[in-house]
């Protein structure tokens, strides 16, 4: 994914967000999607797979590249955010204005995915095909979003 990423500035703004699909079955089967996208390009830096815990939180932050790493980090309050991001670099926001493009890209993502729709009956079958289909999302995204 790095491969498409437009060159990192030093006043990118990084906003970090967590949205849940169903993976296996539609009531037991939830997993959330964690994504950092830079305000600046509008493109999706990192992702990651997982639960709502500090292992994905670690997981997202490993992925985010170091180009990236030095921007200012604008999240909501989950607890998993203030015990793994740097903190001169968080911000943590009660109101949705600081994380609102990437609120925008969850809706974009829950209109063109079905796997995101919140009452769909496309739902992956597993873990593995699930991350494909996002992948090749993401991809497709950040290639229309890149400077040419």
């Amino acid at each position: 994914m790095e491969a498409t990423l437009a060159p990192a500035q030093s006043q990118d703004v990084l906003e970090l967000d967590e949205l849940w699909s169903f993976v296996g079955h539609r009531r037991r089967g939830v997993i959330w999607l964690w994504l950092a996208l830079c305000r600046r390009t509008r493109q999706i830096v990192a992702y990651a797979l997982g639960p709502r815990d500090d292992a994905t939180a670690r997981l997202l932050w490993a992925r985010i590249p170091l180009a990236y790493r030095q921007s200012r980090l604008y999240t909501d309050h989950l607890e998993s955010y203030h015990n793994v991001l740097p903190a001169a670099q968080h911000r943590a926001a009660y109101a949705k204005g600081p994380t609102n493009h990437v609120e925008r890209f969850n809706n974009t993502l829950r209109q063109r995915l079905g796997r995101f729709v919140r009452k769909t009956l496309s739902f992956s079958k597993s873990v593995h095909m699930h991350e494909i289909a996002i992948r090749l999302f993401l991809h497709h995204y950040n290639s229309a979003c890149s400077p040419q």
